[in-house]
């Protein structure tokens, strides 16, 4: 079988050589995209750090009300946050949301105009489909080389990596809302006269919200999973505590981080999470 292996197909030297071409001819876009980045994210995370712990959990569960009109989510948001209060945690837990917000924002911004024009042209989704595949199936490890190779450490080669791992779950499920829109229901809107745009917005998109909704969820839930990974190329947060417990074989250290980053996801599920109503 050496014949084989002797003329292996060059995809890593493609990849390097195609890597290498953009470093040299792209520093001016992947430079303007790391000050867009490092702004979105500093910006954040001025808001969550400026004001006193005690007001930012009061407003999350003020949110957590105006979304769900549920004193339950807002009793879990409201305990939640007062644990990672009582473990000393709330710095990191705050560089953290920082970069799911981030994310989310970025990716929902870009996913769910993708998904709609994909729902609406299937050849461009059946075009999109093997890179969606391609970027969800891919290791995320893969994702920090050409992160720190064009934007160096720190939370934006983070939040870059986290983008490209997460904005599948989007697409996809924005695409699924809109296609499934009932036919009678597009039919007669059409039949009232209803422009493409007005039958986008006024019946489409609503249709599809829980599955738009499913997609902001899964885009926070798979940002998080990233919180770890992130941590390895510099970005702050709750994966720093993890990858130094790991590294010292720390195991108080590693369970209560971990249960820490458990505790926001749980947060951060219940208070947008779209139950259907009675």
């Amino acid at each position: 079988m050496d014949w084989l292996s002797d003329n292996k197909i060059p995809v890593g030297r493609t990849a390097g050589d195609a890597f290498d071409w953009l470093q040299a001819n792209g520093a001016w876009f992947f430079d303007g995209l790391e000050e867009g980045m490092r702004a979105l994210v500093d910006g954040i995370m001025a808001v969550l750090q400026f004001p006193h712990p005690l007001i930012v959990v009061a407003a999350f569960v003020a949110l957590t009300w105006a979304i769900q009109r549920s004193w339950r989510p807002c009793a879990i948001v409201a305990l939640g946050f007062l644990f990672i209060l009582n473990q000393g945690y709330w710095d990191e837990t705050i560089e953290s949301v920082t970069l799911v917000l981030s994310a989310c924002l970025v990716c929902m911004g870009l996913g769910v105009p993708i998904g709609i024009a994909a729902a609406h042209r299937p050849r461009l989704y059946a075009w999109l489909r093997p890179v969606l595949d391609l970027m969800q199936t891919l290791p995320p490890f893969v994702y920090l080389i050409p992160a720190i190779v064009f934007f160096g450490i720190g939370m934006v080669p983070g939040l870059i990596a986290t983008v490209i791992f997460v904005l599948p779950a989007p697409i996809r499920l924005t695409h699924l809302g809109i296609t499934a829109t009932p036919q009678p229901l597009l039919e007669a809107a059409r039949a009232f006269g209803a422009t493409p745009r007005q039958t986008l917005w006024k019946v489409e998109l609503p249709y599809a919200l829980p599955q738009i909704m499913a997609g902001l969820n899964q885009t926070i839930m798979l940002s998080l999973s990233m919180v770890v990974i992130a941590a390895l190329v510099g970005a702050s947060g709750l994966g720093v505590p993890v990858v130094r417990a790991l590294n010292t074989v720390n195991t108080s250290l590693g369970f209560e981080s971990g249960f820490v980053i458990v505790v926001v996801a749980i947060m951060l599920d219940r208070m947008l999470r779209m139950e259907r109503r009675k």
